[in-house]
């Protein structure tokens, strides 16, 4: 399965896909990003005259890269079968810099375990200075 057919295989579409392109993907861990856009929906009242992206969208944008399109890579011949989706069942994320309209955001992930149809990650969010956005560890069960 090829980096595009990851993207292509996600259950998200605009104005709710956070994943512009993955980089690189093995069994241990995949790396990707996204590029936010100015005109996102959830600017407009995030916050008054002084827009921020959320940290729920940060940690949905990890989720997305670290968990989902790796799950999908993990479970290649269930997911083109169409046997098997990915469901995030817990986070567990601390912010450290504020992301902005415009920027891009860097997501590495690194497979913590995957057994008994759960996969567990450590995930890490960089700007494109390479500093640290955000870390922590996300979970999903493929169902």
């Amino acid at each position: 399965m090829t980096k595009e057919q990851i993207i292509e295989k996600l259950p998200y579409e605009a104005p709710f896909l956070f994943v512009d392109e993955i980089l690189d993907v093995d069994e241990d861990g995949i790396n990707g990003c996204y590029t936010l856009k100015h005109d996102e929906y959830f600017y407009e009242g995030h916050f008054k005259g002084h827009p921020i992206t959320p940290g729920v969208i940060l940690t949905e944008i990890m989720a997305q890269i670290g968990l989902v399109c790796f799950g999908i890579f993990t479970l290649k011949k269930e997911i083109e079968a169409n046997k098997i989706r990915v469901a995030m069942t817990s986070t567990a994320i601390n912010f450290y810099k504020s992301v902005l309209p415009g920027e891009k955001v860097f997501v590495k992930s690194e497979k913590e375990y995957f057994r008994f149809n759960k996969l567990k990650c450590k995930v890490e969010m960089f700007n494109e200075e390479q500093k640290l956005v955000a870390k922590g560890e996300i979970a999903g069960m493929m169902v």
